[in-house]
């Protein structure tokens, strides 16, 4: 009996997975967004953090609105 392996991929999981790629897709861009963030604001002094009315205290409430 021969195996038929020509057939579509049926549409229910062909759109579960798109969505799965998508999100990891968006989760991977909001990951490295924040990376990039924290470590340009690690290169700054204290005094250029205060000049932008941050301080090194301040990362993490960044952090949590930037990954919402």
């Amino acid at each position: 009996m021969a195996f038929v392996t020509t057939r579509p991929i049926t549409a229910p999981f062909a759109g579960r997975f798109t969505h799965f790629v998508k999100s990891a897709q968006a989760s991977f861009v909001a990951w490295n967004d924040l990376r990039l963030t924290h470590k340009s604001l690690s290169k700054l002094s204290a005094r250029e953090l205060e000049d932008i009315g941050l301080s090194y205290s301040d990362f993490d409430g960044i952090a949590k609105r930037i990954t919402r």
